[in-house]
Parts: structure tokens; sequence; C-alpha cells
């Protein structure tokens, strides 16, 4: 009896799991599990069972799963960060890569800055922001300081 629910119990439990990871994957194995279970009912073998699982679960995953991702932007955290970028900042602190050390003000917010040519920069010089990377603003001097 307990047989022809444990491809239902594994569509929950995987369901579930899925629930509490967001990450896309184990949804595709819980549809799998489903029809498998529905295949339960037309009294095929566990192995047919099974081929039935791996092939409904992995169609899905692989056919699927791009689609929904980029539809859904599922994994991606929107932040304002990006809207630095190519904005002018006031070094506060010199820049100096091999030293580590630097910081920016842009927009009101102090972030910790790079060269993007490794050159010292110093404080009070205006820079642009080309990119980030990581925590860290890559900058390119456009202005010198007073």
């Amino acid at each position: 009896m307990i047989e022809n629910y444990l491809w239902l119990i594994v569509a929950v439990v995987l369901a579930v799991v899925e629930g509490a990871t967001l990450n896309l994957t184990t949804i595709w194995f819980a549809v799998g599990a489903l029809a498998a279970w529905l295949v339960t009912f037309l009294n095929f073998s566990w192995t047919l069972q099974i081929i039935v699982f791996v092939l409904v679960s992995g169609i899905l995953l692989i056919f699927t799963k791009p689609l929904v991702k980029k539809y859904l932007k599922v994994g991606e955290v929107k932040t304002n960060a990006e809207e630095v970028i190519g904005k002018e900042a006031i070094v506060i602190e010199n820049i100096n890569n091999i030293n580590a050390k630097g910081k920016v003000k842009v927009k009101g917010q102090i972030w910790t800055a790079r060269s993007d040519n490794s050159d010292i920069i110093e404080k009070d010089t205006i820079v642009r922001v080309l990119r980030i990377e990581g925590v860290k603003l890559i900058v390119q001097k456009i202005k010198e300081g007073n």
C-alpha cells in the first residue's frame, strides 16, 4: 500500500526542500516524482517508474530551468549599488592599490576604492567610478584635487 504513495511522498519532500531553498533545482525532481507516482497507477515496474522519474526530471531541468530563471530572475538580488557606476566621486583617503588603501565619497556614501591602473590617487581628487568589484569601487582619475 505504501509503495503506491512513495513517489508522492518524495514529491512533497522535494517541493518542501524547493520552498526552503528557492534555487529552482529540486522542483523539477518533485515534478518527476509526481510523474512517476502517476505511472504507479498503470502498474508499471519500479524500473520503469525510475526511468520516468529520471527522464521527466532531466528534461524539465535541462529545458525549462534556464527559461524560468530568465523570466523570474530567480537568484538575482537587486541593489542600488550599480547607480554609482559612471558617477563622479571625491577621494577622501589616498587610493593606493599596493597598500590596499583608499576611500571615495559618491552620492553621499563612502566606499572603499581602488585605482583602475594602480596609480596612487591623492585625497581631494575627482574620480569617475568605472565598475564595482565585490565591495570596492574601481575608479579613474579625472581631475586633480585642490
